[in-house]
């Protein structure tokens, strides 16, 4: 199984000198730095030779629609560079992939992990989506998801298209609050609803290190929510 290092970037040039020293080449076929940003991020991913494609449409989103197509792995693992996401769980992400996951979710909640980076609300919130997930969604009795939200983790590249991640269409919920979402709440959704064979190793998130957070509190959390009781009825 070749892999994918997928990186979406936004203003990330502080973290990344920090992040990206520790992310070891041989761990991965393909590094691939998807980029929207004005600080010189990109400049630097090139200047450490990296893969670098600059996104053109505004939103996390948008990155892997962008980004998808240039993915050469057969396993992609999506990952923060700032410092939310720690570098040496990637060997145990792809490691646990091999042992027949279609996808494996680094969870901020499961055993001893936790969030250093959370807060009342996000903390909350992030409790609440993964929930009603579950429960909605077919994962209350068998292996319940313990972070659904989460970017860190692995799966088949060819996931993407199969869940019709690559359709406008899937996220609807968007037009109604103004907002621009990431995918991983609706990839966990619809893995639940296929039944796929999921996995969760425990990994704690650290805080971030430099830029500011993107968070959309009210907005998002409209949406997501949208998203998930629209899927009970939208996509089989």
């Amino acid at each position: 199984m070749k892999t994918t290092l997928f990186i979406p970037t936004r203003n990330e040039v502080e973290s990344m000198r920090v992040i990206m020293p520790r992310v070891k080449r041989e761990w991965c076929d393909q590094i691939l730095i998807v980029d929207y940003s004005t600080d010189g991020t990109a400049d630097y991913a090139r200047a450490q030779g990296y893969e670098v494609l600059e996104q053109k449409g505004k939103g996390l989103r948008h990155a892997f629609i962008e980004g998808f197509p240039r993915v050469r792995g057969d396993i992609v693992i999506t990952f923060s560079p700032d410092g939310n996401s720690i570098p040496e769980v990637i060997p145990e992400l792809i490691e646990k992939m091999k042992e027949g996951y279609d996808m494996v979710i680094a969870s901020r909640y499961l055993g001893p992990a936790k969030s250093d980076d959370d807060d009342v609300m996000t903390g909350f919130g992030n409790w609440l989506f993964t929930r009603m997930i579950n429960l909605l969604h077919g994962r209350r009795w068998s292996q319940p998801y313990t972070d659904a939200m989460v970017m860190f983790r692995a799966y088949k590249t060819r996931l993407f298209y199969d869940l019709d991640l690559d359709q406008e269409e899937s996220y609807r919920p968007e037009r109604w609050f103004g907002t621009t979402l990431g995918i991983e709440p609706l990839l966990s959704i619809r893995a639940a609803k296929r039944k796929l064979k999921i996995g969760e190793i425990g990994a704690d998130e650290p805080p971030r290190i430099g830029g500011k957070r993107k968070l959309q509190m009210f907005r998002w959390g409209g949406a997501y929510m949208a998203q998930v009781w629209r899927e009970l009825f939208y996509w089989r």
